[in-house]
């Protein structure tokens, strides 16, 4: 690896440059918006070139892509432990969505995913069979006893389709920052709850 640019401290490998990118890359998202970070962008604020980029990531919006990816990982994280001590099944998966529906809008790296249209999370990948598995994965993260709760693991895969589905159309509609949770709630309570009885 080249021992010029990087601000005068090279990486000590690949692993080190992609992550430092990704860094970067958050950094111009943050100042210039998603739509408006070039792979040049990236370049300047690591004080590389160009080509120095295009090593590691093809194009910016496979950067954009990890930048999102990282910050879902703490997302999951932040959620469980905001379920922390709910063992009830049917509230756990009512209080996940509500957080889920209000917490990844105002989440800078989340919002990403809204933002990157049918190629994001939230476009029309959003329920393919990886997504769905990962939706699946979180539940699974739950502190929930599913088998007590009467839900077979396998039946975990369904319920997270059923979620994102939800959620997806919920996230893409404009109206939804003026639903209150209570409303939400007694949606969720009515048609989704007895679904897990």
């Amino acid at each position: 690896m080249a021992q010029h640019g990087w601000g005068g401290r090279p990486p000590a490998g690949d692993e080190e440059a992609r992550q430092r990118i990704v860094d970067a890359a958050a950094i111009c998202i943050d100042r210039y918006g998603v739509a408006k970070t070039t792979l040049s962008d990236v370049a300047t604020e690591l004080q590389v070139t160009r080509q120095t980029v295009y090593r590691h990531f093809a194009k910016v919006s496979d950067i954009v892509g990890v930048v999102a990816e990282q910050g879902a990982a703490a997302f999951v994280d932040d959620l469980v432990a905001h379920l922390d001590g709910v063992a009830d099944a049917r509230r756990a998966v009512v209080d996940g969505f509500l957080f889920c529906l209000r917490a990844i809008p105002a989440d800078p790296r989340l919002s990403l995913l809204l933002e990157l249209g049918d190629e994001g999370a939230f476009g029309r990948r959003a329920t393919a069979a990886p997504v769905l598995a990962y939706g699946a994965a979180m539940l699974r993260r739950y502190p929930v006893d599913w088998a007590a709760a009467g839900i077979a693991d396998a039946d975990l895969d369904g319920l997270a389709e059923v979620i994102m589905r939800l959620l997806i159309s919920m996230l893409e509609d404009p109206d939804v920052a003026t639903r209150s949770d209570d409303d939400v709630r007694a949606l969720l309570e009515r048609w989704v709850v007895p679904a897990l009885d």
